[in-house]
């Protein structure tokens, strides 16, 4: 870790003009904003809209029809495939379902790309694997399987493994997907405490609303009829502000569902 967790508000990725489609069929349009370093970062917006899309081209999964991302001052799509790999090592990813290797410990899963990237030895490596379980709570469940915990344990040893690296960026993609009310705020809590404690960026496409406001300083609203963003901006500040009936739609679903966050 650099000197990130000392620079809130300065740009550490800019999505200019961004066109998504596969063949001629557009996804979204026009898609121009910036997540700053530490930002909670929210992609938002109704079911189909483009929000993993979006992420696909952020991590390098997916290039676009049109415009650029800026990693810093670097042309993420104007780089080689190596140059990007080497930006996306920086990076931690954490998919829906966790993406746990089933037929590996949580131990071994946590360790694959401390083993394929950093060059440390063995005991180093299980030191570090230790150290990534205890900070989601996972100490000493290094030798279970991912079938022998709960969904909320296996997403937090996604994360676990996401971090193996210590990265400068985290991505996920629906985290609270699947997850109790508890246990999708205790992973909020822990998201929100990584942030603060090691400056980390985080980008999360998510729907869930206690998520969205709980833990979200800045945001993008997709929208899919129009096939581009509608709004930007903290979320909590866009719902208090907004005119437009799709976003305060969305950010409410009826009074009792705001109701609830607020509690």
């Amino acid at each position: 870790m650099t000197t990130e967790i000392e620079k809130p508000n300065t740009p550490h990725i800019i999505v200019s003009d961004l066109t998504m489609a596969y063949g001629d069929f557009v996804i979204q349009r026009d898609l121009s904003f910036t997540i700053n370093y530490s930002d909670i970062f929210i992609i938002m917006g109704g079911s189909g809209c483009g929000k993993s899309t979006l992420l696909r081209h952020l991590i390098g999964l997916k290039s676009p029809a049109k415009g650029q991302v800026f990693y810093g001052d670097i042309n993420f799509w104007d780089i080689t495939p190596d140059e990007r790999s080497r930006i996306m090592q920086k990076c931690g990813i954490l998919y829906q379902k966790g993406a746990l290797w089933s037929s590996m410990t949580l131990a071994e899963n946590v360790a694959l790309p401390l083993e394929e990237y950093s060059g440390l030895s063995h005991s180093n490596i299980k030191e570090i694997v230790s150290l990534k379980l205890a900070l989601v709570g996972l100490a000493g469940y290094e030798e279970f399987y991912p079938s022998e915990i709960s969904g909320g344990m296996q997403k937090r040893a996604g994360l676990a493994r996401a971090m193996a690296l210590d990265p400068e960026i985290l991505f996920f993609d629906e985290p609270s997907a699947g997850l109790d009310p508890v246990s999708a705020r205790r992973l909020d809590d822990l998201i929100l405490e990584l942030r603060d404690s090691l400056g980390t960026t985080v980008v999360i496409v998510t729907h869930e609303l206690a998520s969205i406001f709980a833990i979200g300083n800045n945001s993008v609203f997709l929208d899919a009829e129009t096939r581009t963003m509608i709004a930007q901006g903290d979320p909590n500040r866009m719902l208090a502000e907004t005119d437009d009936p799709k976003v305060k739609e969305f950010l409410t679903r009826g009074e009792s569902a705001v109701e609830r966050v607020i509690e």
